[in-house]
């Protein structure tokens, strides 16, 4: 890991956004091969990142009725492999142990499916299809064009593998205007990134709450806080909040990252504000926020989830180089 490359990494985010939305408008490799499978169930291992990504894709095909389990890799109890069954192993760099490890039970079943930013990889050479990720290299290690490009790469497999979709998808439009919003958060970052590092440099670490719709911008936000530059960070589903962390606002000096959007948003705003916790609202106005983060998008998940982890990663970055 080199993460002095982290910022560089960043910076080529809304190219690689802008190209990828193009090879899907073109058809991505593999993807024909899988409507064939005639599959009704998928099940989709991932770690980290990418199981954070596939949660979100995932819940969305679900919502419509698809049968779309995601797994950790790590489980041990895992399904049985099945004629109507397709796996969908998703790994950045096509690598993971744990994810090796749990394909082994679905080698030569014909509808193992590899998602990997490394086609030539050991994962890619166990799959019977293979589907790129085309984020292109990443070399502080840091997975960030990754973690974005698995939204609509997912989206697109899990699509023609079930043969139905949901409406709101991670497609080439929203992926362009994801990308158009992140330029404008760089645009306008030095006007938000110093008093937003500021605000949420807490002496027992940040919290990042989101809604379940887009967890993974919490999820990923905290992980690359501790990942970049190893700070203490956590984070929690709204509704959920209320159960398992609220307690922490009574005794620490809360600082939090809020991901708006959730109908259970003023619910933790109630416990916050009783308490003197102290935050940050991302793509909406909240009140009691000391300051709010909007950009072109906002307000359609498909584009949030692909781009306000942006405001995470800039600060990771500012942190480490404090």
């Amino acid at each position: 890991m080199d993460t002095a490359a982290f910022r560089a990494d960043l910076e080529l985010i809304p190219e690689t956004l802008d190209a990828l939305a193009d090879a899907l408008d073109a058809g991505l490799a593999g993807l024909e091969r899988l409507p064939v499978l005639g599959v009704s169930r998928v099940l989709v291992l991932g770690m980290g990142s990418s199981r954070y990504a596939a949660d979100v894709v995932a819940r969305r095909y679900r919502a419509i009725g698809a049968t779309v389990v995601v797994e950790l890799a790590s489980a041990e109890l895992l399904p049985p492999a099945a004629p109507d069954l397709a796996v969908v192993a998703v790994s950045a760099t096509g690598g993971s142990a744990e994810v090796l490890r749990a394909v082994e039970r679905y080698r030569g079943t014909g509808r193992l499916v590899a998602v990997t930013n490394r086609p030539e990889s050991e994962l890619g050479r166990l799959a019977d299809v293979v589907v790129p990720l085309l984020a292109g290299v990443e070399a502080s290690g840091v997975a960030c064009r990754t973690f974005r490009a698995t939204f609509p790469v997912l989206d697109a497999v899990l699509g023609a593998l079930l043969g139905t979709a949901p409406a709101a998808r991670f497609d080439a439009a929203s992926v362009r205007d994801a990308a158009a919003a992140t330029r404008e958060l760089f645009a306008t970052s030095a006007d938000w990134l110093p008093p937003l590092a500021s605000l949420l440099a807490a002496p027992m670490g940040t919290w990042a709450l989101a809604p379940a719709e887009r967890a993974s911008s919490a999820q990923q936000s905290a992980l690359m806080l501790r990942e970049v530059p190893r700070r203490a960070a956590y984070a929690s589903e709204t509704g959920d909040w209320s159960h398992v962390d609220v307690y922490l606002t009574k005794t620490q000096d809360y600082r939090a990252l809020v991901f708006a959007g959730s109908v259970w948003d003023a619910q933790a705003l109630d416990w916050m504000e009783q308490r003197g916790s102290r935050f940050a609202s991302i793509g909406r106005d909240l009140p009691g926020a000391e300051l709010t983060i909007r950009f072109p998008g906002d307000g359609r998940d498909e584009v949030a989830a692909l781009t306000e982890v942006l405001v995470g990663e800039l600060v990771a970055d500012r942190w480490l180089r404090a």
